[in-house]
């Protein structure tokens, strides 16, 4: 078995980090973000043990449950400690099959239980008021308009909207091609609203000043010529909904849940939803159905005669 010394360059897990990453790259597929935050993850344990004197070698289940309580001790919230124990587990895998385990501690290591959160969700009129919000006389408003169509015609992530290109569009059949976690692409159809805008969009792109590279991409930045970036939309979204006078906790995923909810109550295929989604898990897409239920309830109690 291969001992962490043997890998160790001037910082002290430096070439284990290195080895780490190639492996999130190559063989995970994972995005760009979610491989940071593996990485993150991994520091955080390279560094407790070394504060602690310990081996990564030779680290035990009960040590693991110390660096478990000492997240709680920092007041870190449970749903965070999910996700880094999450990124803890990957990196005992990888040291097992790289050879620098024999076992994996980690296997038995649980991580706190959180509750379902269910995510705030606009109604179609709040939807319609923050597109009614947007300024078509400004050079962005176009820009913006078919951005917020095409999130929530299509239920897309803040960064499949914002890597959109142009050659993912499909309009004469009704779909575009969405790029998602872990780079999979899947067809998502587009509503004619949608196509409308982005249509419209796109004869105001031509008098945009592109800068090189970034030719394909679908939404830009007018001033800057580049593709849009993520706090770009935030700010956005941010913005519309204040000036919609919209008292919700609103972000562009808020879209996304809107659309999966929206076609859940219009009935919609919980499967369909998946696939549109992009989620692997079909329990990942279930979250929808205990909104669906909370409404469903809030019907029930307004309207029920027993509850008159």
């Amino acid at each position: 078995m291969k001992t962490v010394d043997e890998h160790q360059s001037v910082n002290e897990h430096g070439a284990l980090l290195k080895r780490y990453r190639q492996y999130l790259l190559l063989e995970k597929s994972l995005s760009p973000n979610t491989l940071e935050a593996y990485m993150d993850d991994a520091h955080k344990i390279l560094d407790y043990i070394t504060d602690c004197g310990l081996d990564l070698t030779t680290l035990t289940l009960d040590e693991l449950h110390g660096f478990a309580a000492a997240m709680g001790d920092l007041g870190i919230a449970p749903r965070s400690q999910a996700r880094i124990i999450s990124g803890v587990k990957s990196l005992f895998k990888f040291l097992t099959l790289d050879g620098y385990r024999d076992d994996d501690p980690s296997e038995l290591l649980e991580a706190p239980k959180i509750g379902r959160h269910l995510p705030d969700v606009l109604s179609v009129q709040e939807i319609d008021s923050i597109i009614a919000c947007i300024d078509l006389s400004l050079p962005e408003g176009q820009r913006n308009r078919a951005m917020i169509e095409t999130m929530y015609s299509c239920g897309l992530r803040v960064s499949e909207l914002c890597s959109l290109k142009m050659e993912d569009l499909f309009l004469e059949e009704g779909f575009i091609r969405v790029t998602g976690k872990g780079s999979k692409q899947r067809l998502v159809p587009i509503s004619d609203r949608a196509i409308k805008e982005i249509r419209y969009w796109l004869k105001d792109r031509c008098h945009i000043e592109v800068r090189s590279g970034a030719e394909p991409y679908l939404f830009l930045s007018i001033r800057r010529g580049r593709p849009i970036s993520r706090i770009m939309v935030f700010d956005i979204v941010k913005d519309l909904t204040a000036k919609a006078g919209i008292d919700k906790t609103v972000s562009p995923h808020t879209f996304r849940h809107s659309f999966a909810t929206h076609l859940l109550e219009g009935g919609a295929n919980l499967r369909a939803i998946q696939c549109m989604l992009g989620h692997e898990k079909i329990s990942t897409t279930e979250i929808y159905t205990h909104i669906d239920r909370s409404r469903l309830r809030e019907e029930i109690v307004l309207h029920h005669p027993r509850n008159i």
